[in-house]
């Protein structure tokens, strides 16, 4: 706690300590202060991103292994050739990686065969 360290607050001259009743409530004050002013920039954020989502700019982090790359990692996987650990050393990726994209791959919607005609 502050009063425990002995922190006083030196304003304009003014000398406050959290010890005694105006001291505590003028840090009171503060801290109230700091608060509203981070739930402001959560809101804002908040807000920024939505408006950002709705227009589409807001996708997230883009996986490591480009979508080439993805299909060749899960065709190797498939061959039963290599382990994940292999796989992950061979696309400098972690193991986890590995298996979100295989995961991702599994459960995308296979194309269809008509080509789209």
């Amino acid at each position: 706690m502050i009063t425990a360290r002995g922190v006083k607050l030196s304003l304009g001259g003014t000398l406050y300590d959290p010890a005694d009743p105006m001291g505590k409530m003028f840090f009171n004050i503060l801290a109230t202060f700091a608060e509203f002013e981070v739930d402001l920039l959560r809101m804002r954020t908040r807000e920024g991103m939505a408006v950002a989502r709705a227009k589409g700019r807001l996708k997230g982090k883009q996986p490591k292994p480009t979508a080439r790359q993805q299909t060749h990692l899960v065709q190797q996987h498939q061959s039963g050739e290599h382990t994940i650990a292999d796989l992950a050393e061979f696309f400098s990726v972690s193991r986890a990686t590995v298996y979100r994209v295989l995961e991702r791959r599994q459960n995308a919607p296979a194309p269809s065969a008509s080509g789209g005609q």
